[in-house]
């Protein structure tokens, strides 16, 4: 018998309760700040080299006051295991000194003034607006975006719409936790290679055929 998507979902989302009923969030952080200097070095980069790397980061210069006095070079520096230093580095800094200029150093905390920043796009926004503030978001990242195609929730077109078509499918209320639970269910059951289909708890009964 077929299933509805919203229903799909929803049996989805029970799932991924079961299994992640605590979701801690993967970057190590301590405030607004720390998470947006981390998410920013999580493009294209695993967590843990993100959570590797900022505690060296964080030990300079853990404010927005302290980072925007340091020097482009030696952000950098700290920072290159994370890849893309150069361009990571300047947005950081840039980031950091309209912190201090326009916002008294804070974190802003609406999608508009987080997306003006160097370096910070909409998931990137959406992850501190989700994580530090609590705001109702729902970043999708390449795991989110995979999976929401795997399992017949989305066209896989891009994350635009694949964020659009997952914030009509679950409830406002589950987002915050919930794409955080697609995310180390991808890691754990789902991932983009050597993926079982029969072996993975969701795609076996809600996947897509595979040909």
């Amino acid at each position: 018998m077929r299933i509805s998507k919203k229903e799909k979902a929803l049996a989805i989302a029970r799932i991924l309760e079961d299994l992640y009923p605590v979701v801690p969030v993967p970057l190590a952080h301590e405030d607004p700040y720390t998470l947006l200097v981390a998410v920013i070095l999580s493009a294209r980069c695993t967590d843990i080299k993100v959570n590797q790397v900022t505690p060296f980061l964080f030990a300079k210069a853990d404010t927005a006051q302290a980072m925007a006095k340091m020097d482009v070079d030696s952000i950098r520096e700290i920072i290159k295991p994370c890849g893309l230093s150069p361009a990571k580095s300047k947005n950081i800094k840039q980031m950091s000194t309209i912190l201090v200029d326009q916002y008294g150093g804070q974190v802003p905390q609406t999608f508009a003034e987080l997306e003006a920043l160097p370096g910070v796009g909409h998931k990137t926004a959406s992850v501190v607006m989700a994580q530090a503030f609590g705001v109702p978001a729902f970043p999708v990242d390449t795991h989110i975006h995979r999976l929401a195609y795997r399992w017949g929730l989305s066209d896989g077109k891009n994350v635009e719409k694949t964020e659009a078509d997952l914030k009509k499918l679950f409830p406002e209320e589950s987002w915050n936790k919930l794409h955080l639970q697609i995310i180390y269910f991808g890691r754990e059951y789902c991932p983009a290679r050597g993926h079982v289909r029969e072996k993975c708890p969701i795609c076996r009964v809600y996947g897509r055929s595979e040909k």
